[in-house]
């Protein structure tokens, strides 16, 4: 009875330890974690910039812009053109990015002109950060919105 009992302990062992393992990563705490892998936080998640309004007009963003505000507080991407990094400060739905360090390269006068909008718009004060069905939104002090969807990083 006693070789039943040790025969038992070890099958239950051998199936619950890993459920409860793949139970446990499945709350593992990253922003896009959940159900549907929809994004819960601005921060920890490559976003693609789909679209920049300023002054009232709307204007798509390249293929090519994308922005991460890590947990660590650090901020890197792309501008449209250029990629950019930069310290980043969280307090909830507020972020405020500092300065950016950017590479120096030339494109099309639409990218540029684009780029150009984004860094002000990044950093010329705080963000308010909204999350909402899977797409995020950054919005300046002056009502200047930076659209986000999730996206691959580069």
């Amino acid at each position: 009875m006693n070789r039943y009992k040790q025969c038992m302990i070890l099958t239950a062992a051998a199936v619950l330890v890993p459920l409860t393992v793949a139970c446990g990563s499945a709350g593992s705490g990253r922003a896009d974690s959940g159900a549907t892998g929809v994004p819960r936080s601005v921060t920890g998640v490559d976003w693609r910039v789909d679209g920049l309004t300023t002054g009232g007009t709307t204007r798509h963003g390249p293929a090519s812009a994308r922005i991460r505000i890590g947990t660590d507080g650090r901020a890197a991407g792309n501008l449209g053109c250029n990629q950019f990094a930069a310290m980043a400060t969280v307090h909830g739905d507020r972020i405020t990015i500092g300065d950016l360090r950017t590479t120096r390269m030339a494109c099309d006068q639409a990218r540029m002109d684009f780029e150009r909008a984004l860094a002000r718009t990044l950093t010329t004060g705080t963000l308010t950060a909204r999350v909402h069905d899977g797409k995020a939104t950054l919005t300046d002090g002056d009502g200047d919105v930076v659209h986000l969807a999730p996206g691959a990083p580069d």
